[in-house]
């Protein structure tokens, strides 16, 4: 989807936008100190008021990120810039959040990456199956200087990227039994909806069926889908497990989340405003990591006890040749982007 068409698909959404409160006062001046901040930082300077959109639940791993990101810059700009988080979808799926952070409706929005491609095609690079080897390999990536490039280069959709929070690996589950690459031929699986998670989908001989997050659990319910894939913190804390009680860990993609503020808002910031946001959306990703490496222990072992059927993947290759097609069909364009992850094995 272009720049264009979905700023025209956003404008039905102007009227959700929330109003931000601004107010002037004279600047000071602050020594740094240890934890990135300042000791009298933002102290003063225009009031800000601004909202968060994620789509999880309170207590799930991002919002706990979102929220630690907000506090740290209420704390910097000691309460002179507030940021009120709206967990569990309250301001719309991911998509028409993106949209309205587009217009500067919503300023601030933690969304994964694969919506993202929609507004930004070259971050479809981090949705392609298999190209990072582990956490690991992705961490090497996303904080390296393509990784961090890919953020900036939001700014060309209106957007402006701030940090990348962990999302663990996506793997399938299903009403239907899935102990093999065979079990997911002629299935129905909700995916992203993204051209690349249609084309994975396709390559491994399934069905694709793109939705929105909200919709999948009475998909699954009602039968109108076999299956969707993601991580064991989502699959959990939606309960999908309920329904589908199949699980295939084949670790197709590491798609990471991100954090973002519209270019409207950004621009509104001082300088020195900006250093804030941008250092406490930084200062956030371990908070959100240690939370998120808990979450997926904790989703493992609770699944497990509801009786889930777990399949591990001892042999990935006929998985990764099922695929080959997807990354060259997708990562052809932006080789400079391939060279940097297989650079960040080393």
């Amino acid at each position: 989807m272009n720049k264009k068409k979905s700023l025209m698909g956003a404008v039905a959404t102007l009227l959700l936008a929330g109003s931000v409160l601004a107010g002037c006062s004279s600047s000071n001046t602050a020594s740094p100190t240890p934890d990135g901040g300042s000791e009298n930082s933002g102290a003063s300077g225009p009031q800000y008021t601004f909202r968060l959109a994620d789509t999880h639940p309170p207590d799930y791993p991002t919002v706990i990120g979102d929220q630690k990101f907000a506090d740290l810059v209420n704390e910097r700009t000691n309460g002179r810039i507030k940021i009120e988080i709206f967990p569990s979808g309250q301001l719309g799926e991911e998509k028409a959040v993106l949209e309205q952070v587009q217009l500067g409706a919503i300023e601030f929005a933690r969304t994964n990456a694969a919506p993202l491609a929609e507004f930004n095609e070259e971050l479809s690079i981090l949705s392609l199956p298999y190209i990072f080897d582990n956490d690991e390999h992705l961490w090497r990536f996303l904080e390296g200087e393509m990784g961090n490039k890919m953020l900036d280069d939001l700014e060309q959709s209106r957007m402006k990227g701030l940090a990348y929070y962990s999302s663990g690996a996506r793997s399938f589950y299903s009403r239907k039994p899935l102990t093999s690459i065979e079990d997911l031929k002629g299935q129905k699986f909700r995916v992203q909806q993204t051209k690349v998670n249609i084309d994975l989908i396709e390559a491994l001989g399934a069905s694709a069926t793109p939705m929105g997050y909200g919709e999948v659990f009475s998909a699954l319910q009602t039968g109108v889908i076999d299956g969707a894939e993601n991580n064991f913190p989502s699959y959990y804390s939606s309960n999908h497990y309920q329904v589908a009680k199949n699980v295939i860990l084949d670790t197709h993609q590491r798609t990471p989340e991100v954090l973002l503020i519209s270019k409207s808002a950004w621009d509104k910031l001082s300088e020195e405003d900006k250093k804030i946001v941008k250092q406490a959306a930084l200062d956030s990703v371990s908070t959100q990591r240690e939370s998120w490496e808990k979450w997926e222990k904790e989703s493992a072992e609770k699944l497990k006890a509801a009786g889930v059927t777990i399949t591990e993947v001892t042999d990935l290759k006929p998985w990764q040749d099922a695929v080959k097609s997807v990354v060259e069909k997708h990562g052809s364009k932006y080789q400079e982007i391939l060279d940097a992850v297989d650079k960040a094995r080393q």
